[in-house]
């Protein structure tokens, strides 16, 4: 099956794009947290409202103090700075008071926002978990969506950026918005008419501040929206080259063995030079979009002096009036230029926007097919029966055709046939996983546990790998103890509560036997084992199947297995061929 292209993001309409956005950010606000979601989030709202209120307050502090100051009035200085003054246009609190409630007011907003961000985040994430896990969709994803890359970094990483920026800039852009409206007030009645070519254009700060911003935003649109793609790709080569890493850490014995040092120092700086070739690409597009940004706002620095300096020298307005219409069109024009501001988190954000959707519709699209492959049936009391099974691989090729077997409560039956003949796909059909096949399974009541050649230690303990997937308080120290001591594995007795990565710290064998502790432990009625004894030698194969059947005489064992030997602890024996189960 060939590999899906990556999206390009860069190539959207804006429309759609907001869509989507809107898709990932309505559940949370309609969610069980709602209330507390809206509640913190006005809060939130309402603290940024009050520091644009402070904002605007300031710059009638500043005309008041440059007043002063121009006036050589060092009453009014003092009072200015410390707790206030009143004078003819009323009470004007000192600098003092307003920085102090200013800086309350900062703190308390942006740490509530971050409690915000946390409690979406965790929402976020435990939903993407939840889908990511139920119906195994992680497993049908792996097997056919090779578009969804890295869904580790999509759930730990993207949920977190897309969150903070989702906060982060639509409270940047409703601020940009109360500043605009509130400022601009300030600016019209500040500026008054300017005469152009006979024409009497009033307010005429807040149309230049307009003007300035539109074209602004134009050009940075323009020089940095090759960011979008470069972006999106970003994610997805950084994610590549981290998991390159972990996979390397979790083989480093297989590699050590077989030499391979120089071939995974290739493997690994490919990716890498992947992540540092779009990371010049990054480079060079923010490049340019800094220069213009840059000089943007450096010219918005001197540029609304250069505009109001003539009613300045003219003598229609005091430096504290020249002073407050700087400050003011410096407010109105940074709003304008929100977009300009934040182009480059603005990419950031829709590459982010473009994974999370992405994954999200490769969840729904894995668990509309749950229900694909063989059709299981309750049939309680009865044996475990597959009928009429036909199993294929992703890429179509068929592995069996109308093949079938029958397994009685308390028989056990081993299959064997050649390497890559279906056996081990054969195991993954009747544990319910296996997409790629239609037939019927008729399951029986009782717990089913299956042993992969490879077995799975989880992280933890090793009373909680012994135990998994149950919760180990169920088992007493004694029943976890004489599951070891039946496998084989009295050394480890000590250290139930040790916690390690137990697959790096066992070996094969041991980690085979601690599988086998697990069966003796849980007893179940319906016990698969695909070459789950591979790694023992034959006398401690033999040991491991002669405590099975006596231990759990009622249990039903169905192996796999290539080695003749484990015939003789089974009852009877199928082989696998020709695309069918016969008896040997």
């Amino acid at each position: 099956m060939s590999e899906a292209p990556p999206p390009r993001p860069g190539r959207r309409s804006a429309a759609p794009f907001l869509n989507e956005a809107w898709t990932l950010i309505r559940p949370y606000w309609n969610s069980e947290e709602r209330w507390k979601a809206r509640g913190l989030l006005a809060v939130v709202v309402v603290l940024n409202l009050a520091l644009v209120g402070m904002g605007v307050l300031l710059t009638y502090w500043q005309r008041a103090f440059y007043n002063a100051l121009e006036a050589k009035d060092f009453p009014a200085f003092t009072g200015l700075i410390l707790w206030g003054r009143s004078d003819a246009d009323g009470f004007m609190p000192g600098f003092t008071l307003v920085a102090a409630i200013y800086i309350l007011v900062g703190v308390y907003a942006l740490y509530l926002q971050q409690a915000l961000e946390m409690r979406w985040r965790s929402w976020l994430t435990e939903r993407l978990l939840s889908g990511w896990l139920e119906g195994r969709a992680y497993y049908r994803i792996a097997l056919t969506d090779r578009g969804t890359d890295n869904p580790d970094q999509r759930i730990a990483d993207d949920t977190r950026l897309f969150v903070q920026d989702s906060l982060g800039l639509g409270l940047g852009l409703m601020n940009a918005a109360v500043t605009l409206a509130s400022f601009i007030v300030v600016l019209w009645g500040l500026s008054g008419p300017m005469e152009i070519l006979g024409v009497s254009i009033p307010g005429y700060m807040v149309w230049v501040a307009l003007i300035y911003s539109v074209l602004g935003t134009w050009l940075a649109h323009l020089i940095g929206r090759k960011l979008i793609g470069l972006n999106f790709l970003r994610q997805r080569v950084e994610a590549d080259f981290r998991y390159a890493l972990v996979r390397f850490r979790e083989n480093m014995e297989g590699v050590a063995l077989h030499g391979g040092e120089p071939e995974e120092r290739r493997g690994l700086l490919n990716r890498f030079g992947a992540v540092i070739q779009n990371w010049w690409g990054i480079m060079r597009a923010t490049k340019q979009l800094t220069f213009f940004t840059y000089g943007y706002d450096q010219l918005a620095t001197i540029f609304p002096l250069v505009v109001a300096a003539p009613a300045f020298f003219a003598g229609r307005i005091q430096l504290g009036g020249l002073i407050q219409t700087t400050s003011a069109f410096r407010e109105v024009q940074g709003s304008l230029s929100w977009f300009v501001t934040n182009y480059a988190r603005l990419t950031e954000w829709r590459a982010t926007v473009e994974r999370l959707t992405g994954f999200q519709t490769a969840l729904a699209g894995a668990q509309a097919a749950s229900g694909a492959g063989a059709r299981r049936q309750a049939a309680p009391d009865g044996p475990l029966r597959a009928e009429k099974l036909t199993i294929a691989l992703p890429d179509g090729r068929v592995l069996a055709q109308e093949t079938g077997l029958e397994l009685q409560p308390g028989e056990a039956v081993v299959i064997t046939g050649a390497s890559g003949s279906g056996k081990s796909t054969l195991f993954r059909v009747l544990a319910g996983i296996w997409p790629f096949a239609t037939g019927t399974i008729e399951v029986p009541d009782g717990e089913a546990l299956f042993l992969p050649q490879r077995p799975y230690l989880p992280l933890g303990t090793l009373r909680h790998a012994l135990a998994y997937p149950h919760d180990a308080s169920e088992f007493s120290d004694a029943a976890l103890l004489s599951a070891l001591e039946k496998a084989g594995l009295t050394s480890l007795h000590s250290r139930l509560d040790d916690q390690d990565a137990w697959d790096k710290r066992l070996s094969g064998g041991e980690q085979q036997r601690l599988a086998i502790a697990r069966a003796l432990l849980l007893k179940p009625a319906w016990l698969f084992l695909d070459e789950a004894t591979a790694s023992l030698d034959p006398d401690s194969e033999e040991a491991v199947y002669r405590a099975l059947r006596q231990e759990l005489p009622a249990t039903a064992i169905l192996s796999i297995a290539h080695r003749p030997a484990v015939a003789r602890y089974h009852d009877r024996v199928l082989r696998f061929a020709g695309g069918s189960l016969h008896p040997a």
